[in-house]
């Protein structure tokens, strides 16, 4: 049988599962402080078998690894599975031998929260195999933005204290650069397009550290190398965090295709992940 995933988490889990979400600095209003990703998954494969070209399958799979497995056995049309093997041993298999092609039939769409404009002008660079959706600064209204606290300096007053003094004056200019500029381009007749040329022009003053919002969809082989990539110990350290916590779920939501990453604390004391197989 193959396995079926739990339901998404409701909202009050992920506040939960993304650290303190709760502003620390109440001078803020109504911005939020992140201090962990958020990362749900938005979709994953549907496996329709031809009845033409069955498989004998054997032991538990995904749909996503059954659609890699088809696919590879369609390449020697041995959908018999003459050597006996279960889906993740197949597939385990691909991995060593390099195969890696078959995986990238198998998609996943991740949403992402809590996730720093630094960080996704890194994720962006990983571009074979992957598509982007970002939260636009242009459309979108930031006097109320939110803020990811970078990593290195959690847990120091006086360091955190100053960040916080930087992003509020940060916000402030923003409000006040839209105002004045919403009344410098008066003349423009169409407001909405007048408030994104406000927009675009006054999100220049808000740092790296401004939250946003992406959607990612990758093939599994993409996944796979800009986890190797972004997990290791040498990666900046939110980029990191945050392709742990990927790495993480999509273990669990397909493990035949991840299982070789093992996560582990590097020296620094923070999350990692190595790989087995290198460039599948």
């Amino acid at each position: 049988m193959r396995s079926r995933k739990s339901p998404q988490p409701q909202a009050a889990s992920l506040i939960a599962l993304a650290g303190s979400l709760q502003s620390q600095f109440p001078s803020l209003e109504k911005s939020l402080i992140y201090r962990e990703p958020v990362v749900i998954l938005l979709a994953r494969p549907v496996f329709l078998e031809p009845d033409h070209l069955r498989v004998r399958w054997l032991g538990e799979s995904t749909d996503g690894e059954r659609l890699a497995e088809f696919a590879g056995r369609l390449c020697y049309m041995s959908q018999k599975n003459p050597a006996n093997r279960v889906t993740r041993e197949y597939l385990e298999n691909i991995k060593k031998q390099g195969h890696g092609s078959v995986l990238e039939h198998a998609n996943y769409s991740l949403l992402l929260e809590g996730v720093s404009r630094s960080l996704t002008h890194e994720l962006v660079r990983h571009r074979a195999g992957f598509a982007y959706s970002q939260l636009s600064q242009r459309y979108v209204d930031e006097s109320e933005a939110n803020f990811v606290i970078p990593p290195a300096i959690v847990g120091d007053e006086a360091l955190e204290q100053e960040w916080r003094e930087q992003i509020e004056e940060a916000q402030k200019s923003y409000v006040r650069l839209v105002e004045h500029l919403m009344e410098r381009y008066g003349w423009v007749g169409d407001k909405v397009h007048r408030r994104k040329m406000a927009r675009e022009a006054a999100r220049g003053v808000l740092p790296n550290s401004t939250e946003t919002k992406i959607v990612v969809t990758a093939n599994a082989r993409a996944w796979r190398t800009m986890l190797e990539l972004r997990s290791s110990e040498g990666a900046e350290l939110e980029i990191r965090r945050c392709a742990v916590a990927m790495l993480k779920l999509l273990q669990k939501e397909s493990p035949a295709f991840f299982s070789d990453f093992e996560i582990y604390q590097a020296d620094d004391r923070r999350e990692a992940a190595r790989i087995v197989y290198h460039k599948v």
